[in-house]
């Protein structure tokens, strides 16, 4: 592991945290790559000419749904204009997360920095946003679209939010959302009128035309599209079913500690090709009208006009199955549900790059706040990511760590990749460069014994350095295999009408409509954990 400077974060930073984590007593952790985190610094004497930054966060998109990345079955011409223009991050993680609702550490470390294991994801206490780090220096800052990170986070991230969905997921046409007040206080909850894309589109395209020019924006556009119900509107539902992936399955090979989660019961096993390719269709539909939607927000920057330049950055939380290895959901550490889109454009970043240096999300924190000119103090774990671009450094880190709940680990150092199950006792080793699907395990080929005893170690290091506290190795195994044919699925209350009748068993008793007080179903959506 390539090691600089190594400081252990503040404890008065991690305060709380622990206690947050599932229960597990989390120790400070200390930052591989010792970047400093930054000090909010007053605008610059004068006409303040730094340019604006508008991220856009997708949920739930796998990396190889962009057309400019590969993929001719979708047509995604806004997030193709954004790596035509700017550089394209091909090997980007998410770090993982401490249980199976995997966006909220993931977007606790888009706005902090830092490991998960090292930060409360559930409120950010301790830590300096993003967004908060922008405002004090001189930015006009606006958010809106989900936020599962508490109230006061957004609070102090943001100085104005519309249309905002305190929450994990909802149905795209029934969204809970509050508006924020000039006072810090929020609205009243109230159902949105649209679909999602539409409505959080809307509503930063609006900040976007109204904000002032005499200083810079932060828009943050937090999707919630690709994330299920696979519910497009009709024009987009109606498309031709894409092929299976490469590495389909009828089930997963062993329990990986999440196979009975909400996200794997949205068909039943053993998985149905056909219906896989139903579900596909449904997925892809999603993103290419949250395309549509990126297009209304690009649209908006466009016809700001004047001399100020905007960067631009799409990223999305995490990856997905759909049906790759059996699954469905995120929460494996796969490269399908770990690895997620990062592309960023705008003025001094070359056009058109494809990079495939390790990154993480949450390399996006310094590297942004670079770009607008924010000093660094503090210990994070993020890496600026401008010298790649620059041609300075061709790497920023030598591996990836990977963690789900107690049950998963990975590291890679970009060929080679090891997996460790420690409730089953079970280990995969691929060769991501002939192997990319990861279909071959290599971990009982004794000419490859070399490699799992390197990975081994990085691993070791890794977790010592970011406070990882579960066991590899536990006492009593359980059983490897887990077949769940036939096995009972019932929907969330979140699936509209068409997807339980089209994927699920008639229930004995049809569900009651969601309360009409749109305010209880804020709430519910708000204390969910999905």
């Amino acid at each position: 592991m390539r090691q600089n400077l190594l400081v252990l974060l503040s404890l008065g930073a991690l305060a709380g945290s622990a206690s947050s984590q599932e229960g597990a007593d989390i120790p400070a952790a200390a930052s591989d790559v010792a970047a400093d985190a930054p000090s909010a610094e007053p605008a610059p004497a004068g006409p303040d000419d730094r340019p604006n930054i508008l991220l856009v966060f997708a949920d739930d998109q796998r990396v190889d749904t962009i057309g400019a990345w590969g993929n001719p079955a979708i047509q995604t011409p806004n997030m193709d204009r954004i790596a035509a223009g700017g550089v394209s991050f091909r090997r980007s993680y998410c770090m993982g997360s401490s249980h199976g609702a995997v966006c909220a550490p993931s977007r606790a470390m888009l706005h902090t920095g830092r490991a998960y294991h090292a930060i409360n994801h559930r409120t950010m206490e301790g830590c300096r946003t993003l967004g908060e780090l922008l405002g004090e220096s001189g930015f006009q800052t606006f958010g809106t679209g989900k936020w599962h990170n508490g109230r006061d986070s957004f609070t102090r991230s943001f100085s104005a939010g519309r249309e905002i969905m305190f929450g994990g997921m909802s149905d795209h046409n029934k969204v809970p959302v509050v508006d924020m007040e000039d006072d810090g206080t929020f609205s009243e909850g109230r159902r949105a009128e649209g679909h999602s894309s539409d409505v959080f589109s809307g509503a930063a395209a609006d900040f976007i035309a109204s904000a002032p020019e005499d200083s810079p924006f932060f828009c943050y556009v937090a999707f919630t599209a690709p994330h299920d119900p696979r519910d497009p509107p009709l024009a987009w539902r109606d498309r031709e079913r894409p092929a299976l992936p490469g590495n389909f399955r009828a089930q997963h090979d062993f329990d990986n500690g999440f196979l009975k989660v909400r996200d794997e019961k949205l068909a039943a096993w053993p998985r149905d090709p056909e219906v896989v390719r139903d579900q596909l269709a449904e997925y892809y539909g999603l993103i290419e009208h949250l395309d549509d939607a990126v297009g209304r927000v690009l649209a908006a920057v466009d016809a700001r006009g004047g001399d100020r330049e905007t960067i631009i950055v799409y990223a999305a939380d995490h990856g997905l199955a759909v049906g790759s290895h059996g699954l469905l959901g995120k929460q494996s550490v796969y490269e399908h549900s770990l690895r997620a889109p990062m592309m960023i454009s705008g003025p001094g970043i070359p056009a058109g790059r494809h990079l495939t240096a390790l990154t993480y999300l949450y390399d996006l924190y310094p590297t942004l706040l670079g770009l607008a000119g924010v000093g660094i103090e503090e210990q994070i774990h993020g890496e600026d990511l401008r010298p790649l671009w620059d041609g300075e450094v061709t790497q920023v880190r030598d591996s990836i760590f990977l963690s789900m709940g107690k049950t998963q680990r990975a590291v890679t150092d970009g060929r080679f990749k090891l997996c460790v199950y420690p409730k089953v006792a079970h280990r995969q080793l691929f060769d991501l460069a002939s192997d990319p699907l990861e279909t071959m395990d290599l971990a009982t080929n004794p000419a490859y014994a070399s490699h799992i005893a390197r990975l081994e170690r990085e691993m070791g290091t890794w977790r010592r350095l970011i406070g990882d506290p579960d066991p590899l190795v536990v006492a009593d195994p359980t059983e490897l295999r887990m077949d769940l044919s036939g096995a009972k699925r019932k929907p969330d209350r979140w699936q509209p009408k068409w997807i339980r009748e089209k994927y699920f068993d008639p229930p004995e008793k049809e569900p009651a409509e969601e309360p009409a007080q749109a305010k209880r179903e804020a709430s519910k959506t708000e204390k969910s954990g999905v």
